[in-house]
């Protein structure tokens, strides 16, 4: 994989050192990182978004969902419970171990809600522009005709 130099944009733009260090994160994956947990990210209108994380076998009390500045983690750590155990574990094919999962939020998308139906983890999103962010036009004032008065003299 190609390695980008960044260095050079460094000096000629000013406000963009958050966005060059999000693509020097994203160059820096590698195949081998963690898939699990499953996930979908999908569009649901203009501003509004959802990321659904596959947890089956997590109860809402094993899960954290955590919103720092424009980062979102899901953290998932599965409870030991005994009293649930009823018998010996013969085959574990159904994942229980503990995970997060980070994903980068753009300016001003806000975390709204999440909910919990049938083992998938669903997070609510909607990109909400501050009024004074948002363009506006501008009305342009016509100016009356000057009268000028003549002094009498």
């Amino acid at each position: 994989m190609r390695q980008f130099d960044f260095s050079p944009l460094y000096r000629s733009t000013v406000g963009f050192d958050r966005l060059f260090s999000a693509l020097d994160q994203v160059a820096g994956i590698d195949a081998s990182a963690t898939t699990y947990p499953p996930y979908n990210i999908e569009r649901t209108s203009d501003n509004a978004y959802r990321i659904s994380v596959a947890v089956a076998g997590f109860a809402e009390s094993d899960i954290a969902i955590e919103v720092k500045e424009n980062s979102l983690t899901i953290r998932g750590e599965k409870s030991e419970s005994k009293e649930g155990n009823k018998g010996e574990i013969l085959h574990q094919g159904i994942a229980a171990r503990a995970f997060e999962r980070r994903f980068q939020l753009a300016d001003y998308v806000q975390v709204t809600g999440a909910s919990l139906e049938n083992g998938l983890l669903h997070v609510d999103l909607v990109r909400e522009i501050p009024e004074a962010k948002k363009p506006r036009l501008i009305p342009i004032n016509g100016s009356a005709p000057r009268q000028v008065e003549a002094k009498a003299a």
